[in-house]
């Protein structure tokens, strides 16, 4: 379907992570120039956060056709201009190869994630790089994951095998060691369906800047989340 409705309520309250954004954005900066394709945009807080003049042009997609009009009327204040696409990739057509396609906390709502993948792959400019960053860890999956839509959270492995045809894996590293500690918490203890704005603002206010400066210690091998970059080859 070209239009599908979020089932997940989360967006506003997440959107308090600052921090969380900052620290994303400097680490997927790399990868982020170009033509930039972000599927499932939102209410656009990663748009806001990442869009700069590092892009030549920033295509944000989105399938829930409510959510495109929130994300519509947030990058009209933006310095830069963004096109709002709503639909999926499987609906949509565009009219140039991407230099970028940058999922950030989608990919675990797409149930058919290889297939997904393949079709971002097809939309690669020589050289260009699919961007995800995801839930880690199947056993910390919670009632917040599946009131959410979540079909899944990942690990290393499994990231590697969904390398898509015509790609190569490029960097895969766990991101948010402070937080995997809150996110074990919740899981044994909390069980929590839906965090609060003060439990967001706390996570993003005390942990993530402890893992800013921690993840590079233990080399990406503990998180709460997953970064995979996948790069088409070829010459440019």
């Amino acid at each position: 379907m070209a239009h599908q409705a979020y089932i997940g309520t989360e967006l506003d309250t997440f959107a308090h992570a600052r921090n969380w954004k900052a620290y994303l954005r400097a680490l997927m900066g790399p990868w982020l120039h170009g033509r930039v394709l972000e599927v499932g945009a939102g209410i656009g807080a990663t748009t806001a956060a990442f869009r700069d003049g590092a892009q030549a042009r920033w295509t944000a997609l989105e399938p829930d056709g409510a959510l495109a009009g929130r994300l519509r009327a947030r990058v009209e204040q933006l310095p830069l201009p963004v096109d709002v696409v709503v639909g999926t990739l499987s609906s949509a057509t565009f009219d140039e190869p991407f230099d970028c396609v940058l999922y950030v906390d989608v990919l675990e709502h797409i149930e058919k994630d290889a297939e997904e993948l393949q079709r971002a792959a097809d939309l690669l400019a020589r050289q260009g790089t699919i961007v995800v960053l995801s839930p880690a860890h199947q056993a910390l999956y919670t009632a917040f994951d599946r009131a959410i839509g979540h079909f899944r959270r990942y690990d290393a492995a499994g990231l590697r095998r969904l390398t898509p045809s015509g790609t190569s894996l490029a960097h895969l590293a766990y991101v948010d060691s402070a937080g995997l500690l809150l996110s074990a918490a919740n899981r044994i203890l909390l069980r929590s369906a839906m965090p609060t704005v003060r439990q967001v603002q706390t996570w993003d206010r005390w942990f993530v800047p402890v893992s800013r400066g921690l993840d590079g210690l233990v080399g990406g091998r503990m998180g709460k989340s997953i970064l995979a970059v996948w790069q088409r080859g070829g010459m440019a």
